[in-house]
């Protein structure tokens, strides 16, 4: 696997003798190729470990599920009649500060290969959704609010073992006027984490089994890919984030996220140097860049002017030159970054790098986060984001947590200026974004033996409003609403009223209206998938904001 054919052969020396080389556009107009300086020898395959350690905390296996915990049980969860006390948020705790600037290897990568923007790639669309009715029954819904828009993946997304769908976001995020370029795409953005790794790699051993004849493609650990909809022809496109790096020879590749492979065992444990992913369970498109919450270290950010085209002509079955004078192969979905002078992609046409990093700089809490516990004070975690854009533009990142008995916190929210958050994506390391408020979730109310106010999977606020999305096993979880107390105290206090929302609620995105002159929409999506539960479902769907209002009395 992954050896160039004769075909890629004949294009490589073609390209070191000086020759010239044309490929295809997508719209099949003939583009030549720059000749490039012969290429100097890259890593070997055998024993190449990929990326260094990026400096980042794994997290937790069981990161944003209710159903996992280190008994594989919930019998460690608080008593209901132990709910915690009232938690006032500290906007202090909420800190984040630019990492190490990425901009030399990004602008490496830029260099080395093909580029493709997001309004073409949303031409290239390759997959067919369902929408609205085709999608089938409802049956993953609850019955206090109406599905409006629904979308559904094709097949094998929709089953898939590996991807797990938790982020979205889209255009209304992206831009006040809800128009992306000259595109009618309208897009949407769903991000999915890599769950299963069947067989990965045992460097101890001396063998590299996920690139074996025998290894599934799902062997390896992706990271996350984000999935782009294009609502004017309801058709999406996978795109693989990753981690640009320098190899041990001193040239530059990528990796996927936060996916070194180490050197483990007959499997991937803590003890090991191998890293797990994160769960990307959040995500706010805003101008050119894409964030994505990484529960344990903050927020990873992408800018969708550097999205790379590995098969710039649309013929997988034809390497294509790039511009460092190699070759890309998206047909061997074992291997990813450049390795013997071929890049390659774990099969995906279009990769986006890292471009920043926003980690948080308050120390964590001394407790155990283990079995998603949190606490009242030290970082958050982030394991949800979203935009709110109904007054001044602010992202909102809060916290999934299940309270046990030892833990004394069902979850916070924090706010951030998105002027903070720009300015330090852009300045120099160190730069800091501030959270001007920060909230402890309500408190004091039971649900189904547990608190009510815990196992959030989403949040976004709306006119000064919170809503909350409750995850509730393999059941329909809950929609909340909260208001800030009116006494001034840095906690929220919940409306009594309780919508049953769908089956594996996940991450919320708010389409405004406002430059399309649609009706404001609630977007969320499910999580499970059929083999799961009676129930459940992978779609993506919305409500009209109006009636989750309405519904709520106000």
């Amino acid at each position: 696997m992954g050896m160039p054919s004769r075909r890629t052969r004949l294009a490589v020396c073609a390209v070191l003798a000086g020759g010239l080389l044309t490929a295809l556009t997508p719209a099949a107009v003939a583009t030549p190729v720059q000749a490039a300086p012969a290429a100097a020898a890259d890593d070997p395959v055998p024993g190449h470990e990929g990326m260094p350690d990026d400096g980042f905390a794994d997290e937790p296996e069981s990161e944003q599920d209710d159903l996992a915990g280190s008994d594989g049980a919930a019998s460690r969860l608080a008593p209901p009649d132990i709910l915690p006390a009232p938690i006032p948020g500290r906007a202090s705790d909420f800190r984040l500060v630019a990492g190490s600037s990425l901009t030399g290897l990004v602008n490496d990568l830029d260099a080395a290969l093909p580029k493709q923007g997001l309004t073409d790639l949303m031409e290239q669309a390759n997959r067919p959704a369902a929408w609205e009715g085709d999608c089938g029954g409802k049956g993953m819904y609850g019955p206090d609010l109406a599905v409006n828009h629904r979308i559904c993946w094709k097949s094998d997304d929709a089953t898939s073992k590996e991807w797990i769908p938790q982020a979205i976001t889209g255009v209304s995020d992206a831009q006040e006027d809800e128009d992306w370029g000259t595109s009618n795409a309208e897009p949407i953005a769903v991000a999915s984490y890599d769950d299963y790794n069947p067989n990965r790699s045992d460097y101890t051993a001396g063998r590299d089994n996920c690139v074996q004849e025998s290894a599934s493609d799902a062997c390896n650990e992706k990271g996350i890919r984000v999935s782009f909809f294009n609502q004017a022809t309801q058709m999406y496109r996978h795109v693989l984030l990753v981690w640009p790096y320098v190899n041990s020879k001193d040239h530059i590749s990528f990796d996927a996220l936060h996916a070194r492979e180490g050197k483990c065992g007959s499997s991937v444990t803590a003890s090991c140097a191998a890293q797990n992913g994160i769960h990307a369970g959040g995500m706010v498109w805003y101008g050119n860049y894409l964030y994505v919450a990484d529960t344990a270290n903050g927020m990873r950010v992408f800018d969708l002017r550097k999205i790379m085209d590995l098969n710039p002509d649309n013929d997988a079955e034809a390497n294509d030159p790039t511009p460092d004078g190699l070759v890309s192969d998206v047909q061997d979905k074992k291997r990813v970054g450049r390795q013997s002078n071929v890049w390659y992609s774990y099969g995906y046409r279009y990769v986006m790098p890292q471009v920043a990093t926003l980690k948080f700089s308050t120390a964590k809490n001394g407790g155990s986060t283990a079995d998603n516990e949190c606490y009242s004070t030290g970082r958050p975690k982030a394991s949800y984001i979203s935009l709110d854009r109904t007054d001044t533009d602010h992202l909102i990142l809060g916290e999934y947590c299940i309270h046990r008995a030892h833990s004394d916190s069902t979850g916070r929210v924090g706010t951030y200026p998105m002027t903070a958050l720009t300015a330090a994506v852009e300045g120099a390391a160190g730069t800091a974004a501030n959270a001007d408020l920060a909230y402890g979730l309500p408190v004091g109310v039971s649900f189904n033996n547990e608190d009510l106010w815990q196992k959030m999977q989403g949040v976004t606020r709306y006119e000064g409003k919170w809503y909350f999305h409750r995850s509730n096993a393999y059941s329909t979880g809950r929609l909340l609403q909260a208001t800030p107390r009116a006494d001034g105290t840095a906690e929220l206090a919940g409306n009594p009223k309780v919508l049953q929302s769908s089956f594996g609620p996940e991450d919320f995105y708010l389409a405004h209206g406002r430059g399309d002159g649609f009706a404001p929409q609630l977007y969320s999506l499910g999580e499970h998938a059929p083999d799961l539960c009676g129930a459940c479902k992978r779609e993506v769907y919305s409500y009209n904001m109006s009636e989750v209002i309405s519904d709520f009395g106000s």
